[in-house]
C-alpha cells in the first residue's frame, strides 16, 4: 500500500512593501524588504513543488482572494486562508485539517533559503519512521515542522516568537510519546543581521 502523500503548508503573508519583512525595512527599505519576501516566496513554492508526491498549499494572509495575491501564486499550489488567531491556531489548524483528510502535514515559512527540495524531500520521507520531524532555526524556533499525528498541545500554548519555541514543541511532543527526529538547524532570514549573514555566504556571482 502507498503511504500516504504529504501536503507541504506554507505560511506566508502577501509581499507587500510595509507589511511583511519589517525587520529587514531598516536595512532594505519597506519595498526592498517587499521585494525580497516575494523573492523568497517564488523560490518556496518552487522548491516545494519539485518535491515528489506532495501537494502544495499556500496558507495566506490576508486570505488568498485578496489582490494582494494576484499573480502571485504558480499554478499547482493549493490556497486556504490562514484565518485569525495567534500562530499556534493558524498552525495548529492546517495540520489538523491536512492530518485528518489522512494526509502528513509538513509546516513552514517562506523566509529560509536552506530549506530546499532536497531538505523538504527529506522531511517527508522521515515520516515513514516517525511520528515527528523537525528543523530547529538558528533563532530559537524552527523552519520545518513535519507531522504524521495530530495534538493541539503541539501548538497551544507556546511562547511564539521566542527563542524557547522548538525547545517548546519538543517537549510538548516528548510528553506525548511520539518519536522524532531533528535535522540540523537552519537559519531564517528575519532581521539585518540574518540578511547579512546569509549575504556573505553567497558564492561570487
Amino acid at each position: 500500500m502507498a503511504a500516504p502523500l504529504c501536503r507541504i503548508l506554507i505560511f506566508a503573508k502577501a509581499p507587500v512593501a510595509g507589511a511583511v519583512k519589517t525587520r529587514l525595512i531598516p536595512r532594505l527599505g519597506a519595498a526592498g524588504a517587499a521585494h525580497f519576501a516575494h523573492e523568497m516566496l517564488n523560490f518556496t513554492f518552487i522548491e516545494a513543488l519539485a518535491v515528489a508526491d506532495v501537494r502544495v498549499e499556500l496558507c495566506a494572509a490576508p486570505a488568498p482572494d485578496d489582490t494582494a495575491w494576484h499573480n502571485k501564486v504558480p499554478a499547482g499550489v493549493e490556497t486556504s486562508d490562514q484565518g485569525n488567531g495567534d500562530l499556534g491556531e493558524r498552525l495548529a489548524r492546517a495540520a489538523k485539517r491536512a492530518i485528518g483528510s489522512g494526509e502528513r502535514a509538513i509546516l513552514i515559512g517562506s523566509d529560509c533559503p536552506a530549506l530546499d527540495r532536497h531538505r523538504l524531500q527529506s522531511a517527508a520521507a522521515a515520516l515513514e519512521d516517525v511520528d515527528a520531524f523537525i528543523h530547529p532555526a538558528a533563532d530559537g524556533g524552527y523552519a520545518l515542522l513535519a507531522l504524521r499525528r495530530f495534538s493541539p498541545d503541539i501548538f497551544a500554548g507556546i511562547a511564539w516568537s521566542s527563542d524557547a519555541v522548538a525547545e517548546q514543541t519538543l517537549q510538548r511532543i516528548g510528553r506525548l510519546g511520539w518519536s522524532c527526529c531533528a535535522g540540523e538547524t537552519l537559519r531564517d532570514i528575519d532581521d539585518p543581521a540574518d540578511y547579512d549573514a546569509w549575504i556573505t555566504e553567497q558564492p561570487p556571482a
